[in-house]
């Protein structure tokens, strides 16, 4: 499974922040309730039309764009 097939961005839902696709539920907070302790069990009995799968992706997706950030390290004089 690939997060492409999970996650969307569309500036029509959620001010376009990324979400499962077909749904309201932002990978932002998947994370942040992981992140909070809450186990995958807790996320699907809380989020009826989420699944395992959409879990995986929305984390797929965050290391995706952790990779794809671009550090720029500035000298000591520009502090």
């Amino acid at each position: 499974m690939r997060w492409q097939d999970c996650v969307e961005r569309n500036p029509k839902v959620m001010v376009g922040k990324p979400v499962i696709k077909g749904t309201r539920i932002t990978v932002e907070l998947i994370l942040e309730r992981l992140g909070d302790g809450w186990s995958e069990a807790e996320l699907l009995v809380s989020f009826p039309h989420l699944k395992l799968d959409h879990i995986r992706a929305a984390q797929a997706y965050a290391a995706a764009a952790l990779a794809t950030d671009e550090i720029v390290f500035l000298g000591d004089d520009a502090a």
